[in-house]
């Protein structure tokens, strides 16, 4: 039985309780270090976290207070998503659960789903898995459901995919899963400061984070960003007539966003628009191979970019546009939040194209650097590239762990 002052707001009352179990059950919510160190936790819960992207989902499964996943697994969604009647439900959790091995009958799972599209009311409608389609992912449909072991899930939130990736830079190792892209940066980071993320994959996410200036020991919040839907600025006079080409294609007689070119369907449009214009610089077997790639063009383009020896000289110069835009975007990132706690470039397309990212005479950089009067600022930013891929996942845990601390809340509170 738990007994409360009667002086004392009940509302302040189980703020302090939340905070006193979340210490216990999961002390790194606001940590920016790694640990293998597990805590005790109630061995009737499981949670249940996925990162569901553009392109692949990733799903795990882990115990409140670990960060060893019990059971992961990674999907492809045009596998599995082949059309609006196919629902994550079936075609993924359902069988992933199953495909674990674990007897759940007895179970309590606490969900946190991290999905590429905006989110409201704890659903979010993804527009980037088929053309001209949507797919609901709805929290409180899962929640409702009696289908398999899903309706051993009592509570499913459903959150943005760069906030999953906002929460998972709290986990990520800065000496050995990031690289400094101004050196310094560690040195230099704000421990209460503003951090920003912005990650190209299948399209181009944006978030930031902040602490409460009177209560900063409580960690950072995250909080979604539609900004990679922002105007794309053309930044020469061969991207003005890129711009153009991209209208076109997209019927938008007036804007493009900078997602069109900064993603790997943004780079499937650079190198599209160079092959229509320079024809006689195409490799034609490349060519033939980006014609029949479909959905993975972007990967066509990026893998023959960095090929070490004799890379075709189209695919390079579609990547050094296409990084060029997502350095800009990086520095607009940065005098947009002035993020003294760090701005991490992640996403599938960083680690990926590394080489294009790093060094001060880089595409990228040199994009970001090019402020103008504000050049000195963009400079003074701590700046990291992620190089792991599995942020978003990291994130979802985190939420997931808040979601299941907070119902031990409320499950102490009925005591009263």
């Amino acid at each position: 039985m738990i007994t409360v002052n009667s002086n004392v707001p009940l509302f302040a009352t189980a703020a302090t309780a939340l905070a006193a179990i979340a210490m216990f059950y999961f002390p790194k919510l606001s940590s920016s270090s790694n640990t293998s160190k597990e805590t005790p936790c109630p061995d009737s819960t499981y949670l249940m976290i996925a990162d569901i992207g553009g392109t692949n989902s990733r799903l795990g499964l882990y115990k409140p207070g670990s960060i060893i996943a019990t059971f992961q697994k990674e999907y492809l969604n045009s596998r599995f998503i082949t059309d609006p009647t196919k629902t994550f439900e079936k075609q993924m959790f359902i069988p992933f659960l199953k495909e674990s091995g674990i007897d759940f009958s007895n179970k309590t799972i606490i969900a946190c789903y991290a999905v590429a599209g905006p989110v409201a009311e704890n659903c979010c409608y993804m527009t980037n898995l088929i053309k001209n389609e949507t797919i609901l992912l709805d929290g409180k449909i899962i929640e409702a459901s009696n289908d398999g072991d899903l309706a051993r899930i009592k509570r499913c939130k459903i959150i943005n995919d760069f906030v999953g990736q906002g929460y998972g830079l709290l986990d990520l190792d800065l000496d050995t899963e990031v690289v400094e892209l101004i050196p310094g940066s560690k040195d230099r980071m704000c421990s209460i400061g503003p951090k920003a993320c912005l990650g190209a994959g299948t399209g181009l996410g944006e978030c930031y984070l902040t602490t409460s200036s009177l209560h900063p020991e409580e960690g950072y919040e995250c909080y979604a960003s539609e900004g990679g839907h922002a105007d794309y600025s053309p930044r020469s006079h061969l991207e003005v007539d890129l711009g153009n080409y991209i209208r076109d294609k997209c019927d938008q007689p007036n804007r493009v966003s900078v997602e069109r070119v900064v993603s790997g369907r943004g780079l499937a449009n650079v190198y599209e628009f160079l092959a229509k214009t320079f024809p006689e610089k195409k490799t034609q077997a490349i060519h033939d191979e980006f014609e029949a790639a479909s959905d993975m063009q972007g990967r066509v383009v990026g893998l023959n970019a960095n090929v070490k020896e004799d890379p075709c000289k189209l695919c390079v110069q579609a990547m050094e546009i296409m990084i060029s835009g997502y350095g800009a975007e990086a520095g607009n990132c940065c005098v947009k939040f002035i993020p003294t706690g760090g701005l991490y470039v992640s996403g599938g397309l960083t680690p990926k194209n590394i080489n294009f990212i790093k060094g001060e005479n880089s595409p990228f950089m040199k994009a970001y650097k090019d402020k103008g009067r504000l050049s000195e600022l963009v400079k003074s930013i701590p700046l990291f590239a992620v190089l792991v891929e599995d942020i978003g996942l990291r994130g979802a845990r985190v939420c997931a762990m808040r979601v299941s601390v907070y119902r031990l809340l409320l499950l102490h509170a009925h005591a009263l």
